[in-house]
């Protein structure tokens, strides 16, 4: 049985799932080059899929009345004529993803955003009918909470966005306070801000952020906070250090209450405000004895594979999928085979000339003269983090290299962090904490005297936001990392998304044209062995 997902607001995506594992997610950006875009996901759909033999269709509500990325039901089953559609909350689906991704048989889900249309009083959704959907109960809320039990998920509280919407906040701050967000979807830079807060004093600005949980979409006394930002780049770092203090207070507030009262062994999150990976690794000081999952694709382009696991588990009450990887990989995205990869090479003969090597080679090169090397194969990953199919890895012992890829790869600001990709057993010698990390979603303190060992991936509060990788995640990546430890004694390589102010590559085209617009020393299509060099005049 197949189910089709779509999406088609900002962060547009489909997605397959088959017999209730994902086998298929593709992000419209990847594509067309335009971060965070909204766009034709159907078209993207019929473009890349050969067999459009569906079972169910499923998208959600997107914007004030429904609207389903500008189709209409005709328009949409013409394509589909023996498929059945199916309309989810957009929270629901979020919900829905980050639950049936997780192993845990029950727990207290969490979805924290900026915003989705939802029916305000719970009510459950019907086989979809597009005209005769009633608006009058349908709000857009921003945070909202669940119970998952089994193949389960039942909300207990939706909050109206009018009341709390720490996302907004967020963007708000982002776009006007810091500069950021002047792309066409205005988000996406957050991060950047939580980057800042490492260098910042959180107490100097920490009052004027106080209206973040009262309901408050931006500070009251923004124009103060703009001319301060503009004065000097320390007063910009203490800004997000009060912003980010003030959304874990705000955070924590709400959900020590339904801690508290719930009582759950494990917590699972989804959302955009759930990429902040400062506050998640927090949680695991917040509540020690909970389990923490944090979802994959928890922004909107996680909707569709959110979408298809709700119709499967709770609607089609199929079973719940555990102890397969594939239930919860996020390499989804397309793999391309040796003759693509030529293909582009022969195109680019007279910039690029190419050998064929091994991993140890590969590693060995990492080792020198602070190599930065792309690596390209596999399906490109799902989410916004790069995790090994799609990087940019260097050696994390060099005290150079965080401002040389900052510098001449990435072109962004000197203070961004890279994260460090570590073996998963290897996490508990390294941080305070010996949890997983599969998809950079948690920042956690390094032990004491472990993060001199490897400066490139240690930001300024001695934390990172690390991968953890196991065997049967990511099996090449696994072992390369394992080579590099029996090299250096290091279980860690720096990893970086492999882009440059873009979408992360998609195809072996989109690798080359960064590959040769930066300063990266080599590309690796490590499936095929191919070391790709630039040739020098």
């Amino acid at each position: 049985m197949k189910i089709l997902g779509l999406h088609g607001g900002h962060d547009s995506a489909y997605a397959v799932l088959e017999d209730g594992l994902p086998i298929v997610h593709n992000e419209l950006e990847r594509f067309n080059r335009q971060k965070g875009c909204k766009g034709d996901s159907l078209k993207l759909a019929l473009e890349i899929e050969n067999n459009l033999d569906f079972d169910y269709i499923v998208t959600n509500r997107t914007g004030k009345f429904i609207q389903y990325f500008n189709y209409n039901e005709d328009a949409l089953m013409a394509n589909f004529p023996n498929s059945k559609l199916y309309i989810t909350n957009h929270h629901q689906a979020h919900a829905a993803n980050s639950f049936y991704t997780s192993e845990f048989e029950d727990a207290l889900i969490i979805t924290i955003d900026g915003g989705g249309v939802d029916y305000n009083d719970g009510r459950e959704n019907t086989w979809g009918d597009l005209d005769s959907m009633p608006n009058s109960n349908a709000k857009i809320t921003a945070t909202t909470f669940w119970l998952g039990e089994g193949n389960k998920i039942k909300p207990i509280e939706v909050i109206d966005r009018a009341k709390l919407n720490v996302g907004v906040y967020w963007d708000h701050c982002t776009y006007h306070i810091f500069g950021l967000n002047r792309n066409a979807v205005k988000r996406g830079e957050e991060g950047t801000v939580m980057g800042m807060a490492a260098f910042g004093d959180a107490d100097r600005y920490i009052g004027h952020f106080k209206n973040m949980g009262s309901g408050g979409t931006g500070p009251d006394n923004i124009d103060f906070l703009i001319e301060e930002a503009s004065k000097s780049e320390q007063n910009k770092f203490d800004i997000a250090a009060s912003l980010q203090l003030e959304t874990e207070r705000v955070c924590k507030n709400l959900f020590d209450s339904y801690v508290e009262k719930y009582k759950p062994k494990n917590i699972c999150l989804s959302g955009g405000v759930s990429l902040n990976c400062v506050m998640v690794g927090k949680m695991f000081d917040w509540y020690p004895e909970v389990n923490i999952f944090c979802d994959p694709i928890p922004y909107d382009a996680g909707l569709t594979l959110g979408g298809c696991r709700y119709v499967w588990h709770h609607i089609l009450d199929n079973p719940r999928i555990y102890g397969n990887p594939k239930n919860k990989t996020s390499y989804l995205g397309k793999s391309y085979d040796g003759d693509d990869c030529y293909s582009e090479l022969d195109k680019a003969s007279d910039k690029v000339n190419y050998e064929l090597v091994d991993d140890d080679y590969v590693v060995d090169l990492l080792m020198k003269n602070d190599n930065v090397i792309s690596i390209f194969g596999g399906g490109s990953e799902s989410g916004r983090r790069a995790l090994g199919n799609r990087s940019i890895l260097a050696d994390p012992r060099s005290k150079n290299m965080k401002d040389i890829i900052n510098k001449k790869v990435k072109h962004r600001q000197w203070f961004r962090p890279f994260a460090p990709s570590i073996m998963r057993d290897e996490v508990k010698n390294w941080f305070t904490h010996d949890v997983g990390s599969p998809y950079m979603s948690v920042a956690l303190k390094f032990k004491d005297g472990m993060s001199k060992k490897v400066p490139a991936v240690v930001h300024n509060d001695d934390t990172a936001r690390f991968q953890s990788v196991r065997e049967e995640d990511n099996e090449w990546y696994y072992n390369f990392i394992k080579k590099f430890k029996e090299k250096t004694e290091i279980p860690i390589v720096l990893n970086t998304s492999f882009n440059d102010r873009e979408p992360i590559v998609e195809t072996p085209e989109h690798a080359i044209n960064c590959f040769l617009r930066t300063n990266i020393d080599y590309l690796y299509f490590r499936e095929y062995g191919i070391l790709v060099k630039k040739i020098r005049n």
